[in-house]
């Protein structure tokens, strides 16, 4: 038995496979890897290298001048105190209330949970459109606060849908059945027994929804008019436009200001994804569990 599984191990067609499959993976792999060293490589190069088109891989020339300017910027303290917030606030306020709508819609005995859930996903096709929210927004006096950015796109249908589905996979019926009998309350189910079981989903909605805090811009440039409640995101967006309008300077500090402004965008994008990479390796084993949700089972 070994020797023939040896031999298919050893077959031409088996060898051509795992070199295609290799190949095809190594190709992925660079095609994700090359921008993230280029990106890097040029925020810490010098801007003349930058705006020549030396850098391809490298750093040259280094240079921490576009971090140095950025750091040096009261504002970005201040936005990323905000993005910290609005992220940290956003996502617990998310994750709670989708749990807390996903898990019902998961039980067979909750009356009307199919028509519920269709309204739901409708909202996935038609939506009220930018004027219509805003006006909901200003009618509710969240205009220029931080509930702006929190509650109007607390929940998103997609992330319920998800939970929906591993709750409904990984919380049979029995055993809310035998909560019932030893005399547990439905609160004290969820918090006893449904949050500890589902680490891996509650994971995937925290990383889901705080990368969508903490990169989102647009409600805040709607919503937001204080520049002390502006974002990260919103305030190197002021930065990069700042920098570009060259105004009626000479001609050198034209072609300097053009090139601190190219380096500027490479740093900022170092800064501004920073804190997701340094989340994501603390919950990609969740993260991956939960993408799951739904697999077949053996």
């Amino acid at each position: 038995m070994a020797a023939v599984q040896q031999k298919i191990k050893e077959s031409t067609g088996d060898k051509l496979f795992l070199t295609t499959i290799y190949i095809l993976l190594s190709l992925v792999v660079i095609a994700v890897i090359y921008p993230l060293i280029f990106i890097i490589s040029s925020s810490i190069s010098s801007p003349a290298a930058v705006t020549s088109g030396r850098v391809w891989l490298w750093p040259v020339d280094i240079s921490f001048k576009g971090f140095k300017v950025l750091l040096n910027t009261p504002e970005i303290i201040t936005g990323y105190g905000n993005s910290i917030f609005y992220t940290a606030a956003g996502t617990f306020i998310s994750v709670v209330l989708t749990i807390m709508i996903a898990y019902p819609l998961s039980r067979r005995g909750f009356f009307g949970r199919n028509t519920l859930m269709m309204i739901i996903t409708f909202t996935m096709i038609f939506s009220g459109g930018l004027i219509p929210t805003y006006m909901v927004v200003k009618e509710l006096h969240l205009i220029d606060t931080r509930w702006a950015l929190l509650i109007p796109n607390a929940i998103w249908v997609w992330q319920v849908i998800i939970a929906r589905s591993f709750f409904q996979s990984s919380i049979p019926e029995e055993l809310l059945e035998a909560s019932e009998i030893d005399g547990c309350s439905d609160m004290r189910f969820v918090w006893s027994v449904v949050i500890p079981l589902s680490k891996p989903i509650i994971a995937v909605l925290v990383l889901m929804y705080a990368v969508g805090q903490w990169n989102a811009y647009f409600d805040a440039l709607i919503y937001l008019k204080s520049a002390n409640l502006f974002p990260l995101q919103l305030v190197l967006r002021s930065i990069i436009i700042q920098n570009n309008s060259a105004g009626t300077m000479d001609a050198m500090k034209m072609v300097e200001r053009q090139q601190l402004a190219e380096l500027l965008k490479y740093a900022l994008i170092v800064i501004a994804t920073l804190p997701v990479l340094v989340i994501y390796p603390f919950v990609q084993r969740y993260f991956v569990q939960g993408m799951l949700v739904g697999s077949v089972k053996g």
